[in-house]
């Protein structure tokens, strides 16, 4: 499938995924929920990558979805879109491997959405925030509503939803919605560095430990707790545990079979 609106590059372990509409401000319409979706399923499928990491083109991470789209749609049209974006979302977090969001930009709506998806952000201080769609007469399509309240609570989440109030990236990183912030000409340095930190770990446990953490914020403590036991017990089975262990106490690096 050919990109219109994104490119792809490799760095090291870590493929890289550009949103690619700067004249749009890098907005989400159909054709970029499509690849998007196209590119993420074959990047967990190649065993040469570690790490994803979605950023977006210019002065903007993501600024929401496509008003020029949306505005010609019925309820109908709208709900399959808001599904669709809501889709790729969820196979975000359903992939086995790590992906960071690193924030560039305007980083509002459907952005946001787009970032809280990531199991990481790492913002630069030029970062802008929100989730501005009231202003629009609108609620968050992409379940903005539900990832926002599980990163910052439900206080601060509903004040966010319903002024549209956007916020600063040490705001964002107060509040737990960034995890770090950076200068902006050491982002990409400053997610790449994190990105290779997690290549070096055991790469079933990472996987391991996205799932069960994801999984685990949607039951009870006690479900979550025996999946955390299916999990450790897994890495054993792996082979990758007994590895890393040998590795310590034989004070070298371990070896991982991916």
């Amino acid at each position: 499938m050919a990109y219109n609106n994104l490119k792809i590059n490799r760095q090291q372990q870590a493929a890289i995924i550009t949103i690619n509409r700067p004249e749009a401000l890098n907005a989400l319409n159909s054709e970029t929920f499509d690849e998007l979706s196209d590119a993420l399923g074959k990047l967990d499928g190649d065993e040469s990558v570690s790490t994803i990491i979605i950023t977006g083109e210019g002065k903007a991470f993501v600024a929401g979805a496509d008003i020029a789209e949306l505005k010609g749609m019925d309820a109908f049209q709208a709900r399959a879109f808001s599904l669709k974006g809501q889709k790729v979302f969820e196979q975000i977090e359903a992939l086995d491997k790590p992906v960071i969001a690193a924030v560039n930009g305007f980083c509002l709506g459907g952005g946001c959405e787009l970032a809280m998806a990531c199991d990481i952000r790492v913002a630069s201080e030029k970062a802008k925030f929100g989730q501005p769609e009231v202003n629009l007469g609108t609620t968050p399509g992409f379940a903005g509503t539900q990832r926002l309240p599980r990163l910052v609570g439900e206080g601060r989440a509903k004040e966010l939803l319903m002024t549209g109030d956007i916020i600063d990236a040490q705001a964002a990183r107060q509040i737990g919605l960034a995890n770090k912030v950076t200068a902006p000409e050491e982002l990409m340095d400053a997610v790449m560095e994190m990105a290779g930190k997690i290549a070096a770990k055991g790469p079933a446990a990472v996987s391991l430990v996205k799932s069960v953490v994801h999984k685990g914020l949607q039951v009870d403590l006690a479900s979550g707790s025996a999946m955390e036991n299916d999990a450790f017990g897994l890495c054993f089975a792996s082979g990758q545990a007994p590895e890393g262990m040998a590795a310590f106490l034989e004070k070298r690096k371990p070896k991982w079979e991916r």
